[in-house]
């Protein structure tokens, strides 16, 4: 039978007396010990070192639920005395919070990565706290939705249709196209937004005159191909006029009979009818005389030449004089279709004229294949619009004449719109002309706003490129590919009410305003257009023709050529001075 020792009996507390009245001695522990002290020998509850823990005594009655224990095992909690005041080791414990190791390897670095990230999540202290808190979780997850809508925004910001075109080419800088003087006054400011609803049907137009001479379209282009291509060829001898509403002798007549209120150009028509699609800057002239009103184009204005990747999310070279320039290709595009509209005829000599000549050429002087069709719409009861639309070609079809218009896309370097024409026109047409209309909208909408307005039968596109992608002054045609021009018009989803809803709102606009000259501007970085009150001699003989550099004039112009370019249009004149554009490449 095994002896039991003495114990002591704590009426007051825990553990032995502070003073024990022991007297018989044990075998665990002798008088002498017992009488001097209240702590078992041989028995270890506290840490011998700062690092090695060799036991505990345990308090059963400790909160387990303190979230304030973030040890890494919470089931020691119970055996921790560190926090009260009658533990033998308080000191230590004190000096212990105060110890911090310092410890200079780097930590170790896992040999495999998910497993690692495995092994680490396991063992975040985070997953072991007693007990979780849900305003933690809400604030998280209130969190990861903002930074999920955040995502949501910045991609629809960068891919978003219709008005995408404007947050293209953020970094780029475009100038207006007519400087802003501080003695103009502005009236309205109009967003582009506001055009989108605008819709307006008016009735089938009435042909007033035709006037010009047009040659016959040779079909043989119609079978090119990247593998038969054809060089582009140059008409120095054919004069391309470009004239305003105003210097037109034709309107000026129609405007004495009173045959309309309002005068204007297919081209400043289709301007303002594809407005919301433009990005570089334009400018319209307006003129209110009495109760009519003109809308003309500068001299010089960006109205003659043609927009080239206006719409692209590629930016060009800002320097002027880079041949990838937006002025140089706008340039070139020009000159391109001046001379592709005259190549794809027959010349053989024939030609379909009309009731009258051409009104802006000279007796006796050679002029490029144009035919002019003088329309009236009725916009109201009381108010007509009276355009000069133009044609470039007539086909004899079926017994049928047929009326086009010819234009001409250009390729200048495949790394700009990704895809190169040689290898891809005969294959996947569909691809190339899908990346014009992404990267030319506004440019093809005109096209095709001038073809309806001039109720052209057909509109042939041909396919231009360089020679060699530095090589700006030599070309060749891949293809000519045509389209109806209200077939082509839906594809392109270009709605004709809409255009005409634009122009009507711009109309009745311009007719609450007084006499005098006004000019509307597109701004050059916002999708707005601003209407300026100027001064009467505004624009008037300011404007001079800059000669291209002789380092870049394939072959210098002739004496008579020079001055058929530099010949300028006065608004003010009592008689017309013609305005011509001879193709130079």
């Amino acid at each position: 039978m095994m002896e039991i020792g003495f114990v002591p009996f704590n009426s007051d507390g825990w553990g032995p007396l502070e003073t024990t009245t022991t007297t018989a001695a044990t075998p665990s522990l002798p008088l002498t010990a017992a009488a001097t002290t209240n702590v078992p020998t041989n028995v270890p509850f506290a840490p011998f070192s700062r690092s090695d823990k060799l036991g505990r005594i345990a308090d059963w009655t400790r909160n387990l639920n303190n979230p304030n224990n973030r040890r890494n095992n919470p089931n020691d909690s119970v055996f921790d005395f560190s926090g009260d005041d009658s533990f033998a080791a308080t000191l230590a414990a004190d000096e212990d919070a105060s110890f911090r190791l310092v410890d200079g390897k780097p930590p170790p670095r896992p040999k495999f990565g998910p497993k690692w990230r495995f092994h680490h999540h396991h063992n975040n202290p985070a997953r072991h706290l007693p007990q979780r808190r849900d305003e933690e979780v809400e604030a998280r997850k209130r969190e990861a939705e903002k930074e999920r809508a955040r995502r949501d925004r910045h991609y629809h910001n960068n891919h978003r249709t219709g008005g995408g075109a404007h947050q293209r080419r953020e970094a780029a800088v475009f100038k207006s196209s007519v400087e802003i003087q501080p003695e103009w006054n502005m009236l309205e400011q109009i967003p582009f937004s506001t055009f989108s609803k605008l819709s307006f049907t008016v009735p089938e137009p009435e042909d007033l005159l035709f006037c010009g001479a047009l040659e016959s379209y040779d079909r043989t282009y119609d079978r090119l191909t990247p593998k038969n291509e054809r060089r582009l060829e140059r008409f120095k001898n054919r004069n391309f006029f470009k004239v305003t509403t105003t210097d037109d002798p034709v309107i000026r007549r129609l405007a004495n009979e009173d045959k309309a209120t309002v005068f204007a150009t297919d081209a400043i028509l289709s301007t303002l009818m594809c407005s919301p699609r433009s990005v570089y800057s334009w400018d319209i002239v307006v003129q209110r005389v009495g109760n009519k009103l003109f809308f003309d184009k500068r001299d010089g204005s960006q109205l003659d030449l043609l927009s080239v990747h206006e719409t692209s999310q590629e930016p060009l070279p800002e320097s002027k004089e880079d041949i990838n320039s937006a002025h140089s290709l706008s340039v070139e595009a020009a000159y391109i279709n001046q001379n592709f509209s005259q190549q794809v005829l027959t010349r053989d000599g024939k030609k379909v004229s009309f009731e009258e000549p051409n009104p802006f050429a000279n007796e006796g002087e050679e002029v490029a294949s144009a035919g002019y069709r003088y329309r009236r719409w009725k916009l109201d009861s009381d108010m007509y619009l009276v355009a000069r639309c133009e044609l470039q070609s007539v086909l004899d079809s079926n017994n049928q004449r047929q009326f086009l218009t010819l234009n001409a896309l250009n390729e200048f370097d495949p790394k700009y719109s990704g895809v190169d024409w040689r290898q891809k026109l005969e294959t996947q047409r569909g691809a190339v002309l899908a990346t014009e209309l992404k990267n030319n909208a506004n440019k093809m909408a005109k096209w095709t706003a001038q073809a309806l307005l001039a109720s052209a039968d057909m509109m042939k596109l041909g396919y231009v490129s360089r020679v060699h992608p530095r090589d700006h002054f030599n070309h060749v045609i891949l293809g000519v590919v045509g389209y109806k021009p209200r077939d082509f018009a839906s594809q392109i989803n270009l709605n004709l009410n809409n255009m005409w809803g634009i122009v009507k709102s711009i109309v009745d606009l311009c007719m609450k305003l007084g006499e005098g000259k006004y000019v509307l501007v597109k701004d050059p970085s916002k999708p707005q257009v601003r209407i300026y009150e100027v001064p009467a001699d505004a624009f008037e003989n300011d404007y001079v023709e800059e000669p291209l550099p002789e380092d870049e004039q394939a072959q210098p112009p002739t004496e008579d050529a020079a001055n058929g370019i530099s010949s300028e249009i006065s608004v003010a004149a009592t008689d017309v001075e013609d305005k011509e554009i001879t193709a130079v490449p």
